[in-house]
C-alpha cells in the first residue's frame, strides 16, 4: 500500500480520445505537394538558399540549402540593430558622428549622407540603418555602443549570435560589407529576424516605407529599400542587402489572418521581392495556425487519493496554438503529480499537458483541478487499506 494510493493511475479523457482520432485523420489525409519539409517541398525559388519560418516563434518550416554559410550583405544590420536595442542605450541619446563613420557616406556605399560632427539621436540612426540601410549609420551606432570601437561592437554581435544559437553565422563588420569570415545561413537569419521583430521600435522601423530624420542643422528624408512594403499589402518588414559576393539578399515578413511568416532569400537569381512574396503566399496557403489545446477543456481524470471510485478532472489552464501542415503528426503527453496532494482546491495545478508536432515540442499548459477535494480522514484511509487487502 503506497502513501498516495490510487494517484499513480492517469486516465486521459476528452482530448485524449480526440488525440488518437486526430492522429489517425492526419495520417490518412493525402500528403499533397508538401510532404517533405526540406529541399523546396513543392516550390522552387531561384536563389543560392532560402527559408520560410513562423514569424511568431522563429520556427523553421521549409527551405533549400537553409544551413549553408553564405555572405549576407546588409541583412547584417538586423543584428546591428538588435545589439543596439538590447544594449540598454536610450533611443533619445545623442550621437556625434565620427570621421570614420562619415567616410561611409560615399557613392560606393549605401548611406544617408551623414557628416563628421553631425549630432543625431540613436533612434534616428536606427531609422537610417533599418529603413535606408545606411552604412554610415551602422558605423556610427557601432562606435557609440562599442565605447568608441566598432571592433568591440562586432565582438558583441558575435556574442549575441552565440547566445541565440546561430551556429552558421559570424560577423566581421557591422555594415554587411564583403569580408572573409562574414557569413550567415537562411535558417539563422530567420531566427535572428524573429528575435529582432520582438522589439517594438525595430518592428516599427522595419515596416516604415518612408520617414524623415534630423541632425542638429538639417533634415534627411529616408526611403525604404524594402519594395515589398509598397507592393504586397500583408508585408510587415524587414531588411534588404546587396553586395558583389552576397548578391541580392532579402528577409521579408508578412502577416494575415492570425498568421505571420518570414521569407529569407540569399543570393537571389530572380527578383528577390517576387521570390519572397511567392514564399510568403505559399506559407499562407499551406499552413494553418490552430488551437491544439483549449483553455478550460478537460484532458485527464485522476483518482482522488484514498477514495475508491472518486476522480478529479484536470483541465487546461491555458491554450496552445501551433502551425500545422497536412500530414503532421500531433502528439499529446499528459502527466499528473504522483502522488497527488491529500487535498486540493479548485484551480490548483496538478499536472501538465505537452503538445508535439512531428516530434517537436510546440507548447504546454498546466492542468488544474476542475473541482476541489478534501483530504481523506483517518477512517477513509483505513477503509481504503482494508479494501486493498481484500483485493
Amino acid at each position: 500500500m503506497s502513501d498516495g494510493a490510487g494517484s499513480g493511475n492517469l486516465c486521459v479523457v476528452g482530448s485524449g480520445r480526440h488525440t488518437l482520432l486526430f492522429l489517425i485523420l492526419l495520417l490518412l489525409l493525402p500528403a499533397g505537394p508538401a510532404a517533405a519539409q526540406e529541399e523546396g517541398a513543392g516550390i522552387r525559388v531561384e536563389a543560392a538558399a532560402w527559408a520560410v519560418a513562423d514569424a511568431a516563434t522563429g520556427e523553421y518550416l521549409l527551405g533549400e540549402n537553409a544551413d549553408e554559410r553564405l555572405p549576407m550583405a546588409s541583412t547584417t544590420k538586423i543584428m546591428t540593430a538588435l545589439v543596439v536595442l538590447e544594449s540598454g542605450v536610450d533611443p533619445e541619446e545623442e550621437v556625434v558622428v565620427s570621421e570614420r563613420a562619415a567616410s561611409f557616406a560615399q557613392p560606393i556605399y549605401s548611406n544617408v549622407g551623414l557628416r563628421a560632427g553631425d549630432r543625431i539621436s540613436v533612434r534616428d540612426l536606427l531609422a537610417a540603418l533599418i529603413v535606408a540601410s545606411g552604412n554610415d549609420a551602422a558605423h556610427a551606432l557601432a562606435e557609440h555602443v562599442g565605447d568608441g570601437s566598432a571592433e568591440r561592437f562586432v565582438r558583441m554581435m558575435n556574442e549575441k549570435a552565440a547566445r541565440l544559437g546561430l551556429e552558421n553565422t559570424r560577423f566581421a563588420n557591422p555594415e554587411g560589407l564583403d569580408e572573409e569570415g562574414h557569413y550567415t545561413s537562411a535558417r539563422d537569419l530567420a531566427t535572428l529576424s524573429a528575435r529582432a521583430m520582438r522589439h517594438p521600435l525595430f518592428r516599427e522601423l522595419a515596416g516604415t516605407a518612408a520617414t524623415v530624420i534630423a541632425t542638429q542643422d538639417r533634415e534627411i528624408p529616408l526611403i525604404s529599400t524594402n519594395e515589398l512594403l509598397a507592393a504586397y499589402p500583408p508585408a510587415t518588414g524587414i531588411k534588404t542587402g546587396t553586395t558583389a559576393e552576397a548578391g541580392a539578399t532579402f528577409v521579408g515578413s508578412a502577416a494575415a489572418g492570425g498568421e505571420s511568416y518570414f521569407a529569407v532569400v540569399l543570393d537571389a537569381r530572380q527578383d528577390r521581392f517576387a521570390a519572397a512574396r511567392r514564399l510568403l503566399e505559399y506559407a499562407f496557403a499551406r499552413y494553418e495556425r490552430e488551437p491544439l489545446v483549449r483553455e478550460g477543456e478537460t484532458y485527464a481524470t485522476v483518482p482522488v487519493p484514498y477514495r475508491r471510485g472518486e476522480f478529479v478532472e484536470l483541465a487546461a489552464a491555458g491554450s496552445v496554438e501551433a502551425l500545422t501542415d497536412v500530414g503532421d503528426v500531433v502528439e499529446y503527453r499528459v502527466s499528473a503529480e504522483d502522488p497527488l496532494p491529500g487535498g486540493a482546491r479548485e484551480g490548483r495545478r496538478l499536472g501538465e499537458i505537452e503538445v508535439f508536432v512531428d516530434g517537436e515540442r510546440v507548447g504546454s499548459s498546466p492542468l488544474v483541478a476542475v473541482r476541489g477535494y478534501e483530504e481523506a480522514s483517518i477512517w477513509d484511509k483505513i477503509r481504503y487499506a482494508v479494501g486493498e487487502i481484500r483485493e
